[in-house]
């Protein structure tokens, strides 16, 4: 199949094409999934004794959303597909060594490609198998300089013939007691850096809207339901994302205040998902497959909802049709970044901006508020990624 690349994807995948190592930096919404696909298709295309590309996700559930929208574009007729996670799927899994490199290697010696889809908690795994890999890519590559996962990162940094790291919000080191990205002998040079600005006013994403609202003060167990159905109440918004500081903030709003209530009565529909309650939509526990699909429907078409999560959505994950996002917390400047990320795709005609809210009554409020506008400033005023740095 011929995918039909934009203009900063053609840059993108011509510097990959060019080095055998490096960063692609591209902001949330533009595409940098397609540059993947387009380059391992590539590869296929002129290599034809079989190759073994490996996609590194943060989590499970983003390994099989990169896997989908892989294999809605690659032939597999000679393809083989592997899942190396702790997660249920259709496609042959294992997170064993020695399972891993027969799979890899059985396909491998009858001239075939082998696409293994895998996260950073498991990519070791990879690694203890011994298996040769052509070409690996790191998705929100700012992940992999955690404690836990750096050390594979760097193996594979060496022994892959081709390593790119792909993120919008990259990660620096000023100690040496903690890995960066802007170490160059893991990570490479950047080899593309589109900045969001050009991908506004080419029309291929939407440039953010700041809303700070200042709300009263009130008793604590009611503040938080609200202060957000003021916000939505004033904003006028249909499919709204709130970004909750904890677990317990969202159990608290469900269970504690009438929240849900005020919601149906204003015709929202209403869906959590947290790593600790699983998935819930309108009350009812649901499988992650069921959420998604719902999510993604409700994107879709005309139904008004709200989901609240507190990091599961922030990263990596595609949610068609959100309008707004809501926060109730702070975060560092990657995770407002990718927050904002979710909400400034494309829609309809009648969007033309992402709304980003930020509801201000307390100290909390004020510093989100803050640190919101600043990252806007910085990647959609400036053209700049969001850099975090660890200082110590």
């Amino acid at each position: 199949m011929t995918i039909t690349l934009r203009p900063h994807q053609h840059k993108a995948v011509a510097a990959m094409w060019d080095n055998s190592k490096g960063q692609v930096i591209i902001p949330t919404g533009g595409g940098k999934t397609i540059c993947m696909i387009e380059d391992a298709m590539t590869n296929m295309e002129l290599i034809d004794r079989g190759q073994t590309f490996v996609v590194v996700a943060p989590r499970i559930l983003l390994a099989e959303q990169l896997c989908k929208e892989f294999l809605d574009l690659i032939d597999t007729t000679h393809t083989h597909v592997m899942h190396v996670h702790s997660g249920e799927i259709e496609y042959f899994s294992s997170t064993k060594p020695e399972q891993i490199a027969l799979f890899n290697n059985t396909a491998r010696t009858a001239g075939e490609n082998v696409i293994i889809f895998t996260t950073y908690h498991s990519l070791h795994r990879i690694q203890e198998a011994d298996i040769e890999v052509n070409t690996i890519y790191f998705d929100e590559a700012h992940n992999s300089v955690q404690r836990n996962f750096f050390p594979a990162t760097e193996f594979f940094s060496n022994d892959a013939d081709r390593c790119y790291f792909f993120t919008a919000t990259p990660k620096h080191s000023i100690t040496v007691f903690k890995p960066g990205m802007n170490d160059g002998a893991v990570y490479g040079q950047v080899l593309c850096n589109i900045p969001a600005p050009l991908l506004v006013d080419e029309g291929y994403i939407l440039p953010p809207k700041v809303v700070v609202k200042q709300l009263p003060q009130g008793d604590f167990k009611l503040t938080d339901s609200q202060n957000l159905l003021e916000t939505i109440d004033d904003n006028s918004i249909n499919k709204i994302l709130i970004a909750a500081r904890s677990t317990k903030q969202i159990l608290r709003l469900i269970g504690q205040s009438d929240f849900t209530m005020q919601l149906q009565q204003r015709g929202y529909n209403w869906m959590y998902i947290t790593s600790k309650t699983g998935a819930i939509v309108n009350g009812k526990k649901v499988s992650r497959e069921v959420f998604f699909k719902t999510l993604n429907q409700w994107g879709m078409d005309d139904t008004r909802f709200v989901v609240m999560h507190h990091s599961i959505l922030s990263e990596g994950i595609n949610v068609k049709g959100l309008e707004a996002v809501l926060f109730m917390r702070n975060m560092d400047y990657i995770g407002i970044s990718q927050s904002i990320g979710r909400v400034i795709r494309l829609g309809g005609a009648e969007k033309t901006f992402g709304l980003v809210c930020v509801p201000v009554f307390d100290k909390v409020g004020i510093g989100t508020a803050k640190s919101v506008q600043a990252v806007v400033d910085t990647v959609f005023q400036q053209g700049e990624p969001a850099i975090s740095v660890v200082r110590k």
